[in-house]
């Protein structure tokens, strides 16, 4: 994987992959699996996994108002929707005790500021979707299948990213963000998701800065992406 990925050739900025194969039980990565990247908007899984896991340990369920928010920070990906079940999941206390439960380390939005500007590295990334596509979760099978059913639903022209690496054809099952940053004005964009490629299950992230346009980061992603897939899913 990594040869092939050397053989993309140069990019702009930086970026770092991480690809757990839960079908033949093994990983990879490209560039540096523990420095840190704005998380920007992928940081809404994240949200939503605490929210899920807070009510599970209460007994309860979400009320419909936090299922409609929901619905629009993950499908749509709303900030003010955001916003709202960041206070509910009591911001960054809620977020760091779910995320040691989840099997994040401290990397991971640990910082004070805004939960877009939070950081997090590719590994932490792939614990969290661990925690939402795996049976090895503190989230029961109820909480994780209302999970994959938003991410299966991202609204057109959202729905770019990590899904480039799965089968033609196959609806993406996925969570992307970006945010302009820096002087000149570069991006952070990034995707986080899981694909099915040649009877393969695979988590996928690729987490960008210091991109150009959206656009570019878009691109650097959906190639970087699919050229790791497909030379793991290839590797003997």
């Amino acid at each position: 994987m990594r040869l092939a990925l050397d053989g993309l050739g140069a990019h702009h900025g930086r970026y770092a992959l991480a690809v757990e194969d839960l079908t033949a039980s093994r990983s990879a990565t490209y560039g540096s699996s523990t420095e840190t990247f704005t998380s920007a908007s992928i940081i809404k899984v994240d949200i939503l996994a605490t929210l899920l896991l807070q009510t599970q340990d209460r007994g309860g369920r979400l009320s419909p108002a936090q299922r409609q928010l929901a619905s629009d920070m993950i499908r749509v990906s709303d900030n003010d929707a955001a916003q709202q079940l960041w206070i509910d999941i009591g911001r960054r206390q809620g977020l760091d005790a779910a995320n040691a439960r989840f099997g994040l380390t401290p990397a991971h939005a640990g910082q004070r500021g805004a939960w877009g500007l939070t950081r997090t590295t590719a590994r932490d990334q792939i614990s969290l979707l661990k925690a939402v596509f795996t049976q090895d979760s503190p989230l029961n099978a109820e909480s994780r299948s209302y999970v994959r059913a938003l991410m299966s639903a991202i609204t057109d022209g959202q729905n770019w990213g990590v899904g480039a690496a799965g089968a033609p054809g196959d609806l993406p099952v996925l969570k992307n963000g970006w945010l302009p940053g820096g002087i000149p004005q570069l991006w952070a964009v990034n995707s986080m998701g899981i694909v099915e490629r040649a009877g393969h299950t695979l988590l996928v992230v690729v987490l960008t800065d210091g991109q150009p346009t959206r656009e570019a980061g878009i691109a650097l992603i959906e190639h970087a992406a699919a050229t790791a897939v497909e030379a793991l899913v290839r590797a003997p």
